[in-house]
């Protein structure tokens, strides 16, 4: 696999698809992320569009790409599981748009995790507020996601907590702001009552917003120890960002599932 500075950089246009939120922290985490993958490979196109509450939208800015000339994509949901958005709502849009467009190739790459990337970056949020390497043994972690009403992407949580317990941690346990039980606090107070004596809250979300503030005001609520800062615009993320777009066009899959990261086969990623 090449790095991520390194392959060829007359490929498609990549389009980061963001889910979007009213939060003005959400858009600016983006726009910071996207600069990071321009940095790492300065001749590729990167654009950036959103599937609800802000612009532009996806359908608006492939319609503007067609316009300017560009003749195929690779779209990536800047998601870290294979939710609704993933499997569905973005797929469809992509539908309507190969209709629309039929000289517009476009390819839907894999969502960003599971991935040790992904992790190392948890980790170094987790360092970053005061979790240090001897308490590992001693503290018990929630790692708080966003939540999805969809079985799959609850199970790929629930077995990303139990790789991660394997590190050393106490015990890890998988939290969700909406959607699904149980919420940070719950997971906080059954750590405690496990007999964890500190209890860190990671969250596994790439920008501030709505959710993720209902993560913090979790573990807020039950007296954390700890609690991280989110993903954000770490540059690890921005390498699994091209990772998964060079995946994409090796593979040359539409349904946004390349070969080899199904829900649990990105792992080691």
């Amino acid at each position: 696999m090449p790095l991520a500075g390194t392959a060829p950089s007359d490929g498609p246009t990549l389009v980061i698809v963001a889910h979007g939120s009213r939060d003005p922290r959400h858009a600016a985490t983006v726009t910071a992320l996207t600069e990071r993958v321009r940095a790492l490979r300065p001749a590729l196109r990167v654009e950036t569009a959103y599937l609800d509450f802000c612009t532009p939208g996806v359908e608006g800015l492939l319609t503007r790409l067609h316009t300017e000339g560009v003749r195929a994509v690779v779209v990536l949901p800047l998601l870290l599981t294979r939710a609704f958005h993933a499997t569905s709502d973005l797929p469809g849009v992509l539908r309507e748009v190969r209709a629309r467009l039929p000289r517009l190739a476009v390819t839907q790459a894999g969502v960003l995790g599971p991935s040790p990337l992904l992790m190392a970056t948890l980790e170094e949020r987790l360092s970053e507020a005061g979790v240090r390497p001897g308490d590992r043994a001693s503290t018990g972690v929630v790692l708080a996601s966003a939540g999805s009403s969809d079985p799959e992407a609850i199970a790929v949580i629930a077995a990303i907590a139990r790789e991660w317990r394997r590190t050393g941690w106490c015990a890890v346990r998988p939290a969700f702001a909406s959607a699904a039980p149980p919420g940070t606090a719950d997971a906080v107070r059954a750590l405690r009552a496990e007999g964890a004596r500190r209890v860190a809250v990671a969250p596994y979300v790439l920008a501030p917003g709505r959710l993720p503030d209902r993560i913090a005001a979790g573990a807020r609520e039950a007296g954390a120890d700890v609690l991280a800062e989110v993903l954000g615009a770490d540059e690890r993320l921005a390498t699994l960002v091209l990772t998964r777009y060079d995946e994409a066009r090796r593979a040359g899959h539409r349904d946004g599932h390349p070969e080899g990261h199904g829900p649990l086969g990105a792992l080691s990623a």
